[in-house]
């Protein structure tokens, strides 16, 4: 199938044929028929499927013939959960519609709010945004609704794990209840089908290949070490392997400035990204690892799902992340587009539980592989009195998982 069989104008195919792609994905010879005549949507797929172009095109085309949108007034509205997939969005928006009259404009935090103000003034015909900073800019009198067409929900999965969902409807109230609303998602939880029912109307459902069913492609290594020589072993496998970029996961923020610093020290490029730095230094971090003057990217879980590197030959966990989904995230950045993956995880003893719980939701068991002189030590026999530690003494505040661990008080006894 050609992309001139899915009913694209001409300005777009120009487009399409411009940027190099000949034949459709599953998901866009699916979705942008469907989005064209204006049903309401529910797609379940991976990024890297396409998914953007699947909704950006027709979108594009649903709004090219008409007038342009009034100041401060929205035509077409994308919600994306993190600044970096926001920002990704509206790159791949931008480019689309170099041949025709559409503006568009993404508005996220960490940035200066008046240049978004100023765009916004101008009129927009869609616009991307993360839910903060879109509710701030409509309370500020910044935003009108009021003439909004189309409505898409992009990872939505990812902004319930985040904790958007009280943003999510409190926009809702927000929209004209006529309109069309594409929900797209990684995952088709008891979640997402709720949230759907509440949002979309008679939609179409298209479910491709689960994440699960994606990470099958991709070769999965555990490497045991203690815990305190996870950061050598890491330097190790850089040093002994010709990856040519790798991007790390570690579980804090702390953790992931540690660990570039250390790699600096040995002559590894290396940069860190997470919630704690600024917009423009997460932006530089990500544009350098796209451009290769970056070898290695270390990020926690906010990176999972904000990067897009088509050939990126290399996944390492550090730390094994305490959500099992996040696993699947994480390691689903490689063998994307077809190409080979290799996803290496530094596993130490302290970690059983996660793995336990990734295990369990890939339905297999890792075979330990074991690299000589970074084997574990043998642990002694714990005393008979166990000592009490805080179970999350190396971490931040902010980095606790919410609602876990002991308090730092006793219950008095009555």
């Amino acid at each position: 199938m050609s992309f001139s069989a899915l009913g694209l104008c001409t300005e777009l195919l120009n487009t399409v044929a411009e940027k190099g792609y000949t034949t459709p994905s599953p998901i866009q010879q699916e979705a942008i028929p469907a989005i064209l005549s204006k049903q309401d949507l529910i797609a379940i797929a991976q990024t890297g499927t396409g998914k953007t172009a699947s909704f950006s095109l027709p979108i594009l085309q649903l709004l090219a013939d008409k007038p342009r949108s009034e100041p401060n007034c929205v035509r077409a509205l994308i919600i994306a959960p993190t600044r970096e997939l926001a920002a990704q969005v509206a790159q791949n928006v931008e480019q689309y519609s170099q041949n025709l009259k559409v503006r568009s404009t993404a508005v996220f935090g960490g940035v200066r709010i008046e240049p978004q103000k100023y765009a916004l003034a101008q009129g927009v015909d869609i616009l991307i945004a993360t839910p903060g900073r879109l509710l701030d800019l409509y309370e500020q009198g910044d935003i009108n609704f009021e003439h909004l067409e189309i409505l898409v929900l992009d990872e939505a999965d990812r902004m319930l794990d985040l904790g958007f969902i009280d943003h999510i409807h409190h926009i809702q109230k927000l929209l004209p209840e006529k309109r069309q609303t594409l929900l797209f998602s990684a995952t088709f939880s008891k979640e997402i089908k709720t949230l759907a029912t509440t949002m979309l109307n008679t939609p179409k459902t298209i479910e491709l290949a689960r994440a699960k069913d994606h990470i099958e492609k991709i070769t999965q290594i555990l490497h045991p070490v203690d815990k305190e020589r996870k950061n050598e072993l890491l330097i190790h496998l850089i040093e002994n392997n010709d990856w040519s970029q790798i991007l790390v996961f570690t579980r804090t923020k702390r953790g992931a400035d540690e660990l570039r610093n250390e790699l600096e020290a040995k002559g590894i490029v290396a940069e860190s990204i997470h919630a704690n730095r600024t917009q423009q230094a997460r932006t530089l971090a990500l544009n350098g690892f796209r451009d290769g003057s970056i070898k290695v990217l270390i990020g926690t879980d906010l990176a999972a799902r904000g990067i897009d590197i088509q050939q990126l030959p290399c996944v390492i966990n550090v730390d094994l992340p305490y959500v099992a989904e996040d696993y699947i995230h994480r390691i689903g950045r490689t063998g994307r587009a077809s190409s080979e993956g290799l996803a290496i995880s530094l596993f130490s003893d302290d970690e059983a539980k996660q793995l336990k719980t990734i295990e369990r939701l890939l339905g297999r068991q890792f075979k330990k592989t074991f690299i000589a002189e970074f084997a574990p030590k043998p642990k002694p026999k714990p005393p008979a009195a166990k000592i009490e530690e805080d179970l999350y003494g190396n971490f931040e505040a902010d980095d606790k998982p919410k609602g876990k661990g002991r308090s730092k008080g006793r219950r008095k006894r009555r």
